[in-house]
């Protein structure tokens, strides 16, 4: 089984640590290692060195290169340009069917947080074998532990079968997908919780690696053809100025958009081992706060009637705070972001204003 993490994203609601140039997977949110570090060691827990891939833009390839020193370079993936997750998958995947196209496979974004690693690296595996034998791609959806408005959910269908249970076990529940449903409002959030019908979805992805490229051909025709062409230029004369042209012509797409959401064949595993995406900072202080009165401090602080705070000082400046409460405070060499816990969302659009002001562009 094939592991590929997908390292391209942005990250613009953990701006200002976040950049353009060092996007949140290479930096140290949680922890001292970075997101795509912890992500990388996590599953070298159950996979091999060379079973293990990462897809990202090219100008991430050095900083990607130096922060895995033990990944094969062959198994750095560099897209030429960005074409969203739908072209991403799909290129990476064609670039392991050369050797491999039969493999099973799962697609791990880089910037999640997970609590139980084993139980993760458990349930993949079950989701790879389910996947080979069924001939259809399978999802894993974590059930809800409170109703999350940031995060899409997989409303769950019928029950297929029972996966074989081992070690005194629960056996796993292999679902059919009924349908997908964009980031509800707090109300829906909270009818779905009380449901017990829909799952979080962490767009983890697993498959048969010459099956789900047949996907593309069903639905995406215009990315397949491209990646047909694409497959005659690997490895042949040219192959970087191809890869450039033809890369460049995909239209931009999620994979969700493109191929989950039209797809009717699909099934879910219902999964617990406490997975968060790491999107913003309000979720970087849920999960490294032992309370929800405790503060979350990074650098130098000191603090009086101060609780409920994220405070991350990067450049080493000291930051005081009197009678501040629920409020994340990000501090770097030459940005400071200030904001409610509960406006942690409307970071992106802070990264709008400096991307439609050139003066500010410095600072993206």
């Amino acid at each position: 089984m094939k592991a590929i993490i997908l390292a391209g994203g942005g990250g613009t609601r953990l701006w200002p640590v976040s950049r353009r140039r060092n996007p949140k997977q290479v930096e140290a949110i949680i922890g001292d290692s970075s997101l795509l570090q912890a992500t990388y060691a996590r599953l070298r827990r159950g996979f091999a060195p060379g079973d293990i891939y990462v897809a990202t833009a090219e100008g991430q390839r050095r900083r990607i290169a130096a922060q895995l020193p033990k990944l094969p370079a062959a198994n750095l993936i560099a897209e030429p340009c960005r074409r969203d997750t739908a072209a991403a998958i799909g290129y990476a995947l064609l670039r392991i069917s050369q050797a491999a196209p039969r493999d099973t496979f799962v697609i791990i974004n880089s910037d999640a947080y997970v609590r139980d690693a084993a139980e993760y690296l458990r349930v993949i595996k079950a989701a790879g074998r389910a996947a080979d034998k069924a001939e259809a791609a399978v999802l894993i959806g974590l059930k809800p532990t409170y109703p999350e408005t940031g995060y899409g959910y997989i409303k769950v269908g019928r029950l297929v079968r029972r996966l074989p249970a081992a070690g005194g076990r629960k056996a796993d529940r292999l679902c059919a997908v009924e349908r997908f449903v964009e980031k509800p409002d707090l109300d829906t959030a909270r009818a779905y919780l009380a449901s017990g019908d829909f799952l979080w979805n962490p767009t983890l992805i697993v498959g048969r690696i010459d099956r789900f490229l047949e996907l593309y051909a069903r639905h995406l025709p215009g990315h397949a053809a491209i990646f047909d062409r694409l497959a005659l230029a690997i490895g042949g004369p040219g192959e970087k100025a191809a890869v450039k042209r033809l890369f460049a012509a995909l239209d931009p797409i999620s994979i969700d958009y493109g191929i989950l959401e039209k797809e009717k064949r699909l099934l879910v595993i219902p999964a617990d081992f406490g997975w968060a995406d790491v999107g913003n900072w309000r979720t970087v202080k849920d999960i490294l706060a032992r309370t929800p009165e405790s503060n979350v401090i990074r650098g130098l602080h000191v603090g009086v009637d101060s609780a409920g705070n994220l405070i991350y000082s990067f450049s080493g400046k000291l930051v005081a705070t009197a009678g501040v409460c629920n409020m994340i405070i990000i501090e770097t060499g030459d940005a400071i972001l200030v904001c409610p816990r509960e406006r942690a969302q409307d970071v992106k659009k802070i990264v709008g204003e400096l991307e439609r002001d050139r003066r500010l562009n410095r600072y993206l």
